[in-house]
């Protein structure tokens, strides 16, 4: 049984391992019919794969290795196989250009140039070359070029390529918009978006030694003009039908899948974790995500479903816009995780700039992955819903992890306010946390209950205990007998309208049953008790008087 290549983005690597292997080639089809493309997709949906797999078809280099196509659909097409291994390919990726200063991100730039002359280290010296470009390689290949020369570096390997092999070039750009999003994050974006312009214009438009461009990211940057004037450029994101099935896993793909490996009974759990986006009009499951499953149930049986896509970099996108503390963003987000549907204009083409507008929030989620249209309702207006389990898991993350960090910033507060007899303050402290969570779950007394107890935990905190005449709710027990003992009686509210009232009825409780007259309160300074009544993402606090 072939092995589950989960993380291999080499295309000789996986075929000659007798990896897994779902057949993208038709890709190259695809390809032979454009100019200049940009395929744009979340990320971990194969665009590393494919370009690699681009890389040893067309490569002129990699003759020997003609053999990896054999049997696969590419094999077919005697049209297409009249390109394989014919051309000088040039092949970078930017995905690890993230560092946080311009100077840096150029050096990196330039390691990456560098590693790529490597490869035709042989013809670097050659008398074909003159003096001029014998010199620019040169530099390209010690690391010693310019920002200027860096620029154009990708446009003076090509012509140098093509003078020596008498043949046009390929250029291959993998997460080419990775850099662009450092630099918003690291504020050096105009530095970096000027750098990649001329990068992109010099050797994508200006360029007679250009047989075809091919790149690939996450988003399509237009208004910064990166891509003004590219002849015959094309971009297919996930809003668009043509080439759809090239990225991520059909489902036909993975019924095939799972039946090769003996997991056809776990179609319906693959589904629910990992189906969900919608590229054009297709169906597509999560490739990363449907590997790891079956190489994990493979090894053990019993193993449930997890989000593995959280485990990969990149989610700080949703922390981000989580973050903001944007009230009407929150309850939207409450929203789509309760299954609900959201309309929302989208726009195909962003920039980095644009991420801080709450009006591009959606875009930018539905564009890397986090979001999924059902159903277009007007002119770039979509009805948007979350996909699948897995990325349902992500959102509950890092509601989580943010409520969790609040809430420890907050609670110590709260606890010296409850403390200090000022209902005002606490009614505004405990309001203010309820409607930063991010759901009331099923609005049952139990759960403000354990709410309230998880609030107060770095405390000595007792609950439904008996004292005075009956039961109380929470307790909390000062450190020494110099201080104050809390006590607080819940209600659940059944409308808002009742929550005054419920709060009142606390007390009333407190007072009525003696509560605060228990003989283990009275070795401390004092006791002090709350009615505290709460409705879904709102509470009501009246001091015992």
């Amino acid at each position: 049984m072939k092995i589950v290549p989960t993380g291999i983005e080499n295309f000789k690597e996986l075929i000659d391992k007798d990896a897994c292997y779902v057949d993208k080639t038709n890709l190259i089809e695809k390809v032979l019919k454009e100019k200049v493309v940009l395929y744009t997709r979340p990320r971990r949906f194969g665009k590393t794969l494919n370009m690699s797999m681009l890389y040893y078809f067309f490569s002129n280099k990699e003759k020997e290795n003609a053999y990896l196509f054999d049997g696969l659909n590419i094999s077919k097409n005697k049209e297409a196989l009249k390109h394989q291994n014919q051309y000088p390919v040039i092949f970078i990726s930017l995905k690890d250009m993230k560092e946080s200063k311009i100077e840096n991100q150029l050096v990196k730039f330039s390691y990456i140039i560098a590693r790529l002359l490597d490869q035709f280290e042989d013809i670097l010296d050659d008398d074909i070359f003159n003096e001029r470009e014998k010199k620019l390689l040169k530099r390209y290949h010690l690391n010693t070029a310019s920002k200027n020369e860096l620029s154009e570096s990708l446009l003076t390997i090509s012509l140098c390529l093509r003078k020596y092999y008498h043949q046009k070039v390929i250029i291959l750009i993998d997460e080419y918009d990775v850099p662009l999003q450092a630099a918003y994050q690291h504020n050096y974006y105009d530095e970096m978006v000027e750098f990649l312009r001329n990068v992109f214009s010099s050797s994508l438009k200006t360029n007679d030694a250009l047989e075809k461009g091919i790149m690939t990211g996450c988003l399509r940057i237009s208004k910064e003009s990166i891509f003004t004037g590219l002849n015959n450029f094309s971009s297919y994101s996930i809003l668009d039908n043509i080439g759809n099935e090239f990225f991520g896993f059909t489902e036909k793909e993975v019924k095939q899948l799972l039946k090769d490996y003996d997991l056809f009974d776990s179609f319906d759990e693959v589904k629910e974790w990992y189906d969900g986006y919608l590229f054009g009009n297709l169906e597509i499951y999560n490739p990363w995500s449907t590997l790891s499953y079956v190489k994990n149930k493979k090894a053990d049986s019993s193993f449930e479903p997890i989000s593995f896509w959280a485990n990969t970099s990149g989610n700080e996108l949703v922390v981000n816009y989580i973050q903001t503390g944007d009230r009407g963003l929150r309850k939207e987000f409450e929203l789509l995780m309760n299954g609900q549907t959201i309309d929302k204009v989208i726009k195909p083409e962003l920039t980095y700039r644009e991420m801080d507008n709450i009006n591009n929030i959606y875009s930018f989620l539905l564009l890397t992955g986090y979001l999924k249209v059902i159903e277009k309702t007007g002119d770039s207006q979509y009805k948007l819903i979350i996909p699948n389990r897995e990325v349902y898991e992500i959102y509950k993350q890092s509601f989580m992890s943010y409520f969790k960090d609040y809430t420890s910033a907050r609670k110590n507060e709260l606890y010296q306010e409850f403390i200090n007899g000022d209902a005002r303050k606490v009614n505004l402290l405990l309001n203010d946390i309820l409607i930063r969570s991010i759901s009331y779950f099923d609005n049952q007394e139990s759960f403000y209950h354990g709410f309230l107890v998880g609030l107060l935990n770095d405390y000595e905190v007792v609950s439904n205990r008996e004292a005075g005449n009956g039961r109380f709710d929470i307790c909390v027990l000062p450190e020494t007998i110099l201080d104050t003992v809390l006590l607080i009686e819940c209600k659940h509210s059944a409308s808002e309208d009742d929550l005054i009232e419920d709060a009142n009825a606390g007390v009333k409780q407190i007072i009525d049953q003696k509560y605060l007259e228990e003989k283990r309160f009275k070795k401390y300074a004092g006791a002090v008790g709350y009615g505290i009544s709460f409705y879904k993402k709102q509470c009501y606090v009246v001091k015992c008087e």
